[in-house]
């Protein structure tokens, strides 16, 4: 599992600007010149990425975001009770992007003890910044901590003294992971809570192939865009001088392994340079680079990932359907 961010609560914002760049240019640098090439789906994240994803959200195509939402819609009251279990809850989100679904349980958190502190979690500044807007606009009972970072630099300095502490690890970001790197980095999380701290993971489930496709292919380009934002991002950031639209964005279905795959696969044989690298990547026509895998889940599959990383199950919740699971587990 790669690191993202790390360190970046307390520096300031030109340092932090520079550590990103050095990160971005070390992730670059390893995914392409990786046999197959791949970039890890945090690149995503700048701000037209994250702008770009709210949309995504949004689709008639892409049922995950309203699908969870619905769930939390019908139970947040009962989930936070379930969490809190008599006691102040504090909340804390990994990947919290713009926090459009967290509203739901804050508000939820607020009405059962009167306030609640917020600490967001995201690699994207301009998305955090949102989220505390709209948060303190709408939620007058809810303080906004913000965090920039990857998911658990500086999880552990949240002491919430006299508070139990609910993780928040929603929209199956987990997803994104290989299974053993999942496992991997909810143990990281769980090494920076307390015994009776919780988590709320949310996971896709299985379902039929052309549903999945879809979500991840949309009628309106979105999804590509997204996809291919990633190149300009390098391309701004790097010096690179990708031709963007020499790379088609495709979904893949990965039968054997579960998972829906992202890819940006190369129209014409070309190469590309990356002066600030040192490198000149060369494509083969039809060549990809793997930008995003998104894996679905059963039960138990979600059950043996939070055992491994030290985590008992103690309710789940799932729309009328069946698409979509959310766990809360506890810090064993």
């Amino acid at each position: 599992m790669a690191s993202v961010e790390t360190s970046l609560f307390d520096l300031s914002p030109a340092t932090q600007a520079t550590q990103r760049n050095t990160v971005l240019g070390s992730e670059v640098l390893a995914g392409l010149t990786h046999d197959p090439k791949t970039l890890s789906p945090w690149l995503f994240y700048d701000e037209r990425g994250s702008a770009l994803f709210e949309q995504i959200t949004d689709l008639p195509e892409y049922y995950v975001t309203r699908t969870e939402r619905s769930i939390f819609a019908q139970h947040a009251p009962e989930i936070v009770a379930r969490a809190a279990s008599g006691e102040r809850l504090a909340v804390i989100e990994l990947g919290a992007g713009t926090a459009s679904k967290t509203g739901l349980l804050l508000s939820a958190t607020a009405a059962q003890q009167g306030s609640v502190e917020y600490y967001p979690i995201d690699v994207s500044e301009s998305a955090l910044v949102e989220a505390k807007r709209h948060l303190e606009r709408t939620l007058a009972d809810v303080h906004v901590h913000t965090r920039v970072g990857d998911y658990t630099d500086g999880l552990g300095r949240i002491d919430a003294p006299g508070m139990r502490r609910l993780v928040l690890y929603i929209g199956s970001s987990i997803g994104n992971f290989e299974p053993a790197d999942a496992t991997t980095l909810l143990r990281a999380v769980r090494a920076e809570l307390s015994p009776g701290d919780q988590l709320l993971l949310g996971a896709d489930q299985h379902k039929a192939e052309p549903l999945l496709l879809a979500a991840y292919n949309d009628a309106q380009g979105i999804t590509a865009a997204f996809n291919s934002n990633v190149l300009h991002r390098i391309n701004r950031e790097l010096g690179a001088n990708f031709d963007v639209d020499a790379f088609r964005h495709e979904a893949r279905w990965n039968a054997p392994k579960s998972r829906i795959e992202m890819h940006l696969c190369s129209t014409r044989a070309q190469t590309v340079q990356i002066p600030s690298l040192g490198i000149s990547v060369h494509f083969a026509a039809g060549e990809t680079i793997h930008t995003e895998s998104s894996y679905k889940f059963t039960d138990q599959q979600v059950l043996s990932i939070l055992h491994e990383a030290g985590f008992a199950l103690r309710q789940e919740w799932k729309d009328a359907q069946g698409w979509f699971g959310v766990y809360l587990a506890e810090a064993i």
